[in-house]
C-alpha cells in the first residue's frame, strides 16, 4: 500500500489554484473568463473543505462540499442568463463596457 498524500499538498495545489482565480479575476476584462475564474477559486476552497475532511476523517466537509457546488450551480445558471442577456442588448461581454446596469 502506498503512503497517504500528506495534507499540505493539497494545500499548496489549492492555493496555487485559487492564486490563478483570483489574478484571473483582477487582470482579466472578459466577462466569461472572470466567471470561470471565479469557479477556480470556489474549486479551490471545495479542494481545501475536501483535504480537511479526509484528513480529520468528518463527513460533515464533503456536506459543505456539496453544498457549495450547489450553489455554485445556481450561480452559473444566474450567471450565464445575466450575460446572455448583456450580450443581446449590448453586443458586449467585457467588463468594462458593462459598468452601468442601471435601467
Amino acid at each position: 500500500m502506498s503512503p497517504a498524500i500528506p495534507v499540505e499538498n493539497y494545500l499548496y495545489l489549492a492555493i496555487v489554484l485559487f492564486s490563478i482565480g483570483a489574478a484571473g479575476v483582477l487582470i482579466r476584462r472578459n466577462a466569461i473568463v472572470v466567471f470561470m475564474c471565479i469557479e477556480l477559486m470556489l474549486n479551490a476552497a471545495n479542494l481545501v473543505l475536501i483535504s480537511f475532511a479526509r484528513h480529520h476523517a468528518d463527513p460533515a466537509g464533503h456536506i459543505y462540499v456539496l453544498l457549495v457546488m450547489a450553489v455554485a450551480a445556481a450561480e452559473v445558471a444566474v450567471g450565464l442568463a445575466i450575460m446572455i442577456a448583456m450580450f443581446r442588448e449590448r453586443k458586449s461581454i467585457h467588463v468594462d463596457d458593462l459598468r452601468d446596469m442601471h435601467g
